[in-house]
């Protein structure tokens, strides 16, 4: 900017001179001046406006610990070339680092670059804004054009494979034949019904169609499997650990990466207990059981117990987006909400809490014949916070069996084998 003002300053100094003097070497050293300030301005002006940005992202969700790609093309629409422009992008997707500084753009000419990203942390995030800036040749102007936000994207929390969790399950199979409808074929058939556009020709009931001489296809009632809700808490009072101030970057491109990086959780309890929710729902869907979540984060969130893909994707979008703000502790949450469960229904609850009632409220639920586990998050390892030594002893002693899990242990590891397999 100091060298625009010298140059005004020249420019009047020497148009001064051109009408005091009227000598004609003032004059055409003032049209220099101005034709040179004017074709600089225009020549700035049109490196930032007289060309066009594409973004694409190939996928607008994704998942902690997948790569997330985006293509960036930036092609020049004028005859003027452009010497040096630079992209700057404020997207706020963590070690999303997209910017370029692309010199020598000629006319009608386009550069392109691809981005690869590890995601890092769940949630809501928005790709862009773009701020494009460049000068002239002389270095007198430089410009900016801010161009919008062009998407959002939902980072869902990362999942992981739970071979050894369901070996408690298998004396939890549930409870009576459940009398309630299902789009989904089961093996057990409740009635039958006229056709309807939608259902699957697997479903049609051949004996009845003949006879009745119209489609008539069979209605069935879910497995008699119990139901699995899962209890995240996400009581702000009983979190520990602080996140990272910066998430760890990988120089180069993806593709030239020589292993896949590891997992890594941010030391939080929070981030440990919506992973191990994430997990533990897919776990069980893959077991065609039906899975329902509660959680008490900014707000109440529930999802009724559900089975299949579109669950999943549904459990996905609420672990994405909660918070541990909540206030609720998890004991009370449970005794709440578990007042409506039948017999046939199994809890699993994820707490980095300490307090000892949630063992007698987790033994009032086993005496109406509802099954509890526990996956114990040992706050105490991510940050200053009381021993869950005293609650893991109850819930050992209530029989209700409880994983542990530490910060930076492998949760794999941690969610194999019960305190009770290790007495």
């Amino acid at each position: 900017m100091k060298r625009i003002w010298v140059i005004f300053l020249l420019w009047a100094v020497v148009l001064l001179m051109a009408l005091n003097t009227g000598r004609d070497l003032y004059y055409h050293l003032t049209y220099v001046l101005s034709s040179t300030i004017a074709l600089s301005f225009l020549w700035t002006w049109g490196s930032v406006h007289w060309l066009k940005l594409e973004r694409q992202t190939r996928s607008r969700r994704s998942q902690v610990g997948k790569v997330v790609e985006e293509r960036f093309a930036v092609r020049s629409t004028s005859f003027f070339p452009k010497l040096w422009l630079e992209v700057r992008d404020l997207s706020d997707l963590p070690g999303h680092y997209a910017s370029r500084v692309v010199s020598t753009l000629g006319p009608f000419q386009e550069r392109s670059w691809a981005v690869r990203t590890i995601c890092r942390r769940r949630g809501r995030f928005t790709l862009g804004p773009i701020t494009l800036t460049s000068g002239d040749p002389f270095g007198l102007f430089k410009m900016q054009r801010h161009l919008s936000p062009t998407s959002t994207m939902i980072v869902y929390p990362a999942t992981i494979e739970l071979p050894a969790f369901a070996q408690p399950l298998g004396q939890l199979p549930g409870g009576e034949a459940m009398r309630r409808r299902t789009h989904y074929v089961t093996t057990n058939v409740a009635g039958v019904r006229e056709y309807a556009p939608g259902d699957g020709f697997n479903r049609i009931h051949w004996p009845s169609t003949a006879r009745a001489d119209r489609l008539i296809v069979k209605e069935f009632e879910l497995d008699p499997t119990a139901d699995i809700w899962l209890f995240l808490d996400m009581q702000r009072e009983v979190q520990a650990g602080s996140a990272w101030e910066t998430v760890p970057f990988r120089e180069g491109p993806a593709l030239l990466w020589e292993e896949r990086p590891r997992l890594e959780l941010d030391p939080v309890t929070e981030e440990y207990g919506v992973t191990i929710a994430a997990s533990l729902a897919r776990h069980f869907i893959r077991l065609n059981r039906a899975v329902g979540l509660i959680a008490y984060g900014q707000h109440r969130e529930m999802a009724q117990a559900d089975r299949g893909d579109r669950q999943m994707t549904k459990l996905l979008e609420i672990l994405a987006l909660i918070n541990a703000k909540g206030r609720m502790p998890i004991g009370n949450v449970v005794a709440v909400e578990g007042s409506h469960f039948s017999r046939d229904t199994t809890v699993v609850v994820i707490t980095p809490s300490t307090d000892e009632g949630l063992a007698d409220v987790l033994r009032r639920l086993k005496r109406r014949g509802i099954r509890a586990i526990v996956v114990l998050i040992e706050a105490s390892t991510f940050g200053p916070a009381k021993s869950s030594l005293t609650l893991l002893a109850e819930l050992t002693a209530s029989g209700i069996p409880t994983y542990l899990v530490r910060c930076d242990q492998p949760l794999e590891e941690a969610l194999s084998q019960t305190r009770q397999d290790l007495i």
